[in-house]
């Protein structure tokens, strides 16, 4: 089945629900107006479509292979990604002063997400690359920012982020690996890494690691880290790839999914590198790396459901099964009651999904282009949300994208198992959704839960402006606004953090829920509550809305009941 790019899914949001045109009317992006923005997002749609979806299927029947210390990729990865690279798609956020794009990161977020819809292996790539760029703009010295940004946004070499140890995982603080000077300038890296996606490949002249290492004297935990860039192979004096450096892949994993891409085992034995940033502030510059890559990283499950879902959608209105149940149905399975309601929520869910992501992605623009505190805690409030809903609704809409499909959705011909297979992993990396959760209920509530009353005074705003007019919309979203700003006070008032942590998912998704209904209420007004997306917000604002209810109810109980059973407790038959 061919995929479709949802240019016109996107160009509505940033139309009617995101409201993209403040960031266009910053003095930061006004170049970029909605006409550059509509060419460039039906651009975008058109490689993903022609260039990148054709070698999905390869990366899952032909997966990466580490052959002799050389890893080879899936056939068709290297001339799809010389396409994406020659189109500029790694670069369109990057600083135009080394050649990138300059553009918001609403469009990049964009265009990231159609990519992964595609081709969810591949796109992962440019993706690490991107936030290697990010994080030299922000932190590299001059002479570091020539060498390397300009052969990272042209595509010609690749990056990687190196933080997990075997003995080191989301306590990144207890790494082990250790950065000695050399008296040059330079230091000499060792350590192991693993699961580094995208460590190495076939089809870039270099891959540049970015290392998180302890210096000599480097205090214990994350404030005595500090960052490296560590080349595979060294520049020489003319900035070419020169000579190989002291690191190599040491296998690579056997995943659930994303085949295609290549997660290795690094080992970093004496390796020459160079300090990026200051001593010790290793964790700052991932950082700036990483909280970007977690709205991705959201973006990537959105892209997997919206390639599972276009999988399920395209099966159910040609598989002929049953008497259709409805008067002038198709006969296919699209007539009965349960394959619709499936199909329709996932789409709802895709929507709301999207629409957080792209909120939080003009957020980010805004902070950027003007400097406001405001926007910035809202980029920050809406990050773990973004990530951690934005993979779950992928996670979802895949298992029913299989369900739709019934016995065949478990042979693996159709493909449909695979977007379960290589999306499970987003709700795992940059930051389990269980750590984006507790984030957001101390980190980001620190701030009294400004951040979140903001959000919910809007929410509020635009229920009762169409409370009248649309009643039906209206009232259950500002009844569900008024639950979420009451448990939002109850995680606020809670000294005892672990009382937050043990109810922060179901908070995270519950925020998400009420969320998701104001932008679909929003979708309604744009089309004046007579139209596609207007009986898409009902079906979400009647169906999935409600869910709000036990979400929050669960997230206020406190942890008590928690370790109420004992672990002997637990695990007695």
């Amino acid at each position: 089945m061919p995929f479709r790019a949802p240019v016109t899914d996107f160009q509505f949001i940033f139309d009617h629900v995101v409201d993209f045109a403040r960031v266009l009317d910053t003095e930061r992006f006004a170049e970029a107006d909605r006409d550059v923005t509509e060419a460039i997002l039906t651009e975008a749609g058109r490689m993903c479509e022609e260039v990148m979806y054709p070698v999905q299927r390869n990366g899952d029947l032909h997966p990466a292979v580490l052959e002799n210390g050389v890893v080879r990729t899936s056939p068709g990865y290297g001339d799809a990604y010389a396409k994406v690279a020659e189109g500029g798609w790694i670069s369109t956020s990057a600083s135009p002063e080394f050649g990138g794009m300059g553009l918001p990161h609403s469009i990049t977020t964009a265009v990231n997400e159609m990519m992964a819809a595609s081709c969810l292996s591949l796109q992962l790539n440019p993706l690490m690359t991107q936030g290697q760029i990010e994080a030299l703009e922000h932190h590299a010295s001059d002479e570091m920012k020539a060498l390397y940004l300009p052969k990272l946004i042209s595509g010609e070499w690749a990056g990687t982020m190196n933080l997990t140890e075997p003995a080191a995982g989301s306590d990144v603080g207890a790494l082990s690996s250790k950065a000695v000077p050399n008296g040059d300038g330079s230091y000499a890296v060792s350590g192991q890494k693993i699961y580094i996606s995208w460590g190495d490949n076939d089809f870039t002249q270099n891959v540049c690691h970015l290392v998180l290492a302890r210096l000599p004297g480097g205090v214990a935990g994350t404030k005595g880290i500090s960052l490296f860039m560590v080349p595979k192979l060294i520049p020489d004096a003319d900035g070419a790839p020169g000579v190989a450096n002291s690191l190599r892949v040491v296998s690579l994993e056997h995943k659930m999914g994303l085949h295609g891409s290549p997660t290795a085992v690094m080992e970093f034995d004496g390796a020459q590198g160079w300090l990026v940033g200051n001593a010790h502030d290793g964790m700052k510059c991932m950082f700036t790396m990483m909280n970007n890559a977690r709205l991705g990283v959201g973006g990537q499950g959105i892209g997997a459901a919206e390639g599972a879902y276009q999988h399920a959608l395209a099966y159910a209105m040609d598989r002929k099964q049953g008497r259709s149940p409805i008067e002038g149905g198709t006969g296919s399975i699209m007539d009965h009651a349960d394959v619709r309601r499936m199909l329709t929520s996932m789409r709802a869910d895709i929507f709301a999904a999207r629409a957080i992501e792209m909120a939080c992605a003009v957020a980010i623009d805004m902070g950027t282009a003007t400097g406001e505190a405001d926007w910035k805690a809202r980029a920050a409030f809406l990050t773990p949300i973004s990530k951690a809903f934005g993979t779950e609704v992928g996670i979802d809409v895949a298992e029913q994208g299989l369900q739709v499909h019934g016995g065949m959705g478990f042979i693996e011909e159709t493909g449909a198992a695979q977007y379960c297979r290589d999306v499970r992993v987003t709700a795992i990396y940059e930051g389990t959704n269980g750590i984006q959760a507790m984030d957001l209920v101390a980190r980001k509530l620190m701030d009294g839960g400004d951040a979140a009353y903001a959000l919910l005074d809007e929410i509020e705003d635009l229920a009762e402006s169409v409370r009248e007019s649309m009643a039906d919309l209206a009232e259950p979203l500002w009844q569900a606004s008024e639950t979420l700003r009451e448990a939002s006070e109850w995680m606020v008032a809670q000294s005892n953090l672990n009382d937050r942590f043990a109810g922060s998912v179901p908070f995270l998704n519950g925020f998400a829920r009420v969320l998701g209904g104001y932008f679909h209420l929003k979708a309604a007004i744009a089309e004046g509550g007579a139209g596609p997306r207007s009986k898409l917000a009902r079906f979400y604002i009647t169906r999935l809305l409600p869910e709000h209810a036990g979400l929050l109810a669960h997230a206020t109980q406190g942890s008590d009941d928690l370790y109420a059973l004992s672990p002997q407790e637990l695990g007695a038959a």
